[in-house]
């Protein structure tokens, strides 16, 4: 399998330090704590936080040194020194938030899903295009080197004209009755769960690395448990685990199995692709190498390869030996943001018309495991509702 040395921006020396980055954070759930730090690994500053309570924003001001809590999260997003927006709540929230700070002025990072419909996030889209803000939705396992590299592998024929491509991602967090969570609320969470809060990656990272678009799916989907919580405590509507078939725009075949019940699974997102000349296989739990095959023989690509493409060098933020993982995603992911805010266009940066069309594909996986039959994928592109998002209560921020 030929090497690649090409793609993206070879001048890039690295995901760039911002500027000037002054950020608020809404949320101090697990999320908030991820982003809070990768602003600060990139340069930048938390200025506030706000949270469901006031003592919850407090807490999380005292644990990570950050200058202000805030009980009012509309008031910190109005804030005079806040230049970006972390949107890092339950997901009913990320709407109504996120059209605030782009009313403000203010660029955004909004944790996925966008928004619980696609609707509402078309509108989001057209509000950060209107309001010529920076918009951006974590799709960070992007932001891998080695998934860099397939991507560079694709683009540049290396695997020949790709025909198949499968794999899932899987995990087990929700596998008995008595855990609970506010995403299995559809009220909060959405309509689906497995495959928005996790589907959502897999077929992220699929489109990314491939260039080509789902036009069409073939969905199941089950439930294992009911009811959650002690003592059954609270009826469940969305799904565990969703499986389904698609075909692209360019004619490839494949199939996804997406779970959060898998005994054992922590965090495994694997993605395999398959062409004339040669298959490639990104493991998430696994991302210090590839895996790349052919007819003559197979192999492994780390990220130390002399041969590695400019854009996947440009995430190599250790020495090999050093492993990086889920954080320093975040962290490139935060200092590109940062470098689009000053006017770099850096290759890849997930933003909100990616959110939108992770929103469409979920839609449309609900619809064909509803009405049991192939599904076409709408074009994202669409029509624009002239319709603003409802305007929740800004309320229970905290997120996961």
């Amino acid at each position: 399998m030929k090497k690649v040395t090409s793609l993206g921006d070879p001048s890039s020396s690295g995901p760039a330090t911002p500027e000037a980055y002054r950020a608020a954070v809404i949320g101090t759930g697990f999320m908030g704590r991820v982003h809070s730090h990768a602003v600060r690994a990139g340069g930048g500053e938390v200025v506030g936080v706000a949270g469901s309570s006031p003592a919850k924003a407090e807490q999380f001001r005292a644990a990570h040194g950050i200058a202000r809590a805030h009980a009012d999260a509309l008031e910190l997003i109005h804030r005079p020194d806040v230049d970006v927006v972390h949107v890092c709540t339950p997901n009913h929230l990320h709407a109504p938030l996120s059209l605030a700070a782009l009313a403000a002025g203010k660029h955004v990072v909004c944790e996925k899903p966008l928004a619980t419909d696609a609707e509402t996030a078309r509108n989001l889209t057209a509000a950060a295009r209107d309001a010529d803000r920076v918009a951006v939705v974590p799709f960070v396992y992007r932001f891998h080197p080695m998934a860099r590299e397939a991507r560079a592998q694709v683009a540049a024929g290396a695997i020949g004209r790709v025909s198949l491509a499968h794999g899932g991602y899987l995990q087990d967090w929700l596998l008995y009755p008595e855990e609970d969570n506010w995403r299995v609320d559809p009220r909060v969470g959405g309509p689906t769960r497995a495959f928005g809060d996790i589907g959502s990656h897999w077929c992220d990272m699929l489109e990314f690395v491939t260039g080509d678009r789902i036009t069409a799916v073939s969905a199941q989907t089950s439930r294992i448990n009911d009811s959650r919580g002690e003592n059954g405590g609270r009826a469940v509507t969305t799904e565990d685990l969703v499986t389904f078939q698609f075909a692209t725009a360019g004619g490839v075949l494949g199939s996804a199995v997406i779970s959060q019940v898998s005994p054992g699974r922590k965090n495994q997102l694997v993605l395999e692709v398959s062409g004339t000349e040669g298959s490639l296989r990104f493991d998430q739990e696994r991302p210090e190498t590839l895996w790349a095959g052919g007819r003559g023989r197979t192999g492994i690509i780390s990220r130390d390869d002399p041969a590695l493409s400019p854009d996947a060098s440009r995430m190599v933020a250790l020495p090999v030996g050093h492993p990086q993982g889920y954080q320093d995603c975040f962290n490139a992911l935060v200092a590109d943001t940062g470098a689009a805010i000053a006017g770099r266009k850096p290759e890849g940066l997930p933003v909100f018309a990616d959110g939108l069309r992770a929103a469409v594909l979920a839609e449309s996986v609900l619809a064909s495991a509803r009405e049991r039959r192939w599904v076409d994928v709408p074009a994202h592109e669409g029509p624009v509702s002239e319709t603003s998002a409802a305007q929740a209560p800004i309320a229970g921020v905290d997120g996961a």
